[in-house]
């Protein structure tokens, strides 16, 4: 049994003759546990990718960014990263609440293009001990991985690092506030704080 390849993928790698390649690229790269190379370059990002979906199947992908560090590989499977403060809308976390199933992209912009993809299943948790450690965290998720799996980097374009965000959270700082939540159009609708999540 293939965990990458559904019925989908296998008529498009036979009409493409792709399905030898296909099946050695995942006997020889997918695998289930993180090595130490992928936590090391997990761990060194400041931003990734991650898609989710509804009920429905219905998809959606979101930006995901902190200082390096924020996403921690946690297990031989798992990883887990922080949700910081953002619009409100809870798009990637709400899917989450009612279809697991989360599909990752790591991937290095700058210096030396790479990428890594982690499909698997999550958990959103306000109770978790990393929060407590984890500067700006209004809740956890943690992914338990069922397949992880470099992919050729041969298409990422040659971009330069200028600076990170200074929304990221900060050690013994005060979290700077977007201007947009300033807008007259929406400044009576921002929570003040941030209340506590039962899932």
């Amino acid at each position: 049994m293939s965990i990458m390849y559904h019925d989908g993928n296998r008529q498009l790698q036979d009409h493409f003759d792709s399905r030898r390649i296909s099946d050695k690229l995942e006997e020889k790269l997918t695998r289930t546990a993180f090595t130490a190379d992928d936590k090391t370059f997990i761990e060194s990002l400041p931003y990734f990718f991650v898609a989710t979906a509804d009920a429905e199947g219905r998809p959606d992908c979101s930006f995901k960014g902190g200082p390096p560090g924020f996403v921690r590989v946690t297990g031989d499977s798992e990883l887990a990263f922080p949700d910081y403060d953002g619009n409100g809308m809870f798009k990637s976390l709400g899917n989450l609440a009612v279809n697991p199933q989360v599909g990752l992209l790591f991937i290095a912009l700058h210096d030396k293009p790479r990428r890594l993809r982690v499909n698997g299943s999550a958990r959103v948790s306000a109770d978790d001990p990393l929060i407590g450690e984890t500067v700006g965290a209004q809740l956890i998720v943690r992914v338990e991985a069922r397949a992880i799996f470099p992919n050729c980097p041969r298409y990422i374009p040659s971009m330069q690092m200028v600076a990170p965000s200074i929304y990221a959270p900060q050690p013994n700082c005060e979290p700077v506030e977007p201007a947009w939540k300033g807008f007259d159009a929406f400044k009576d609708h921002v929570h003040p704080r941030q209340p506590t999540w039962k899932g």
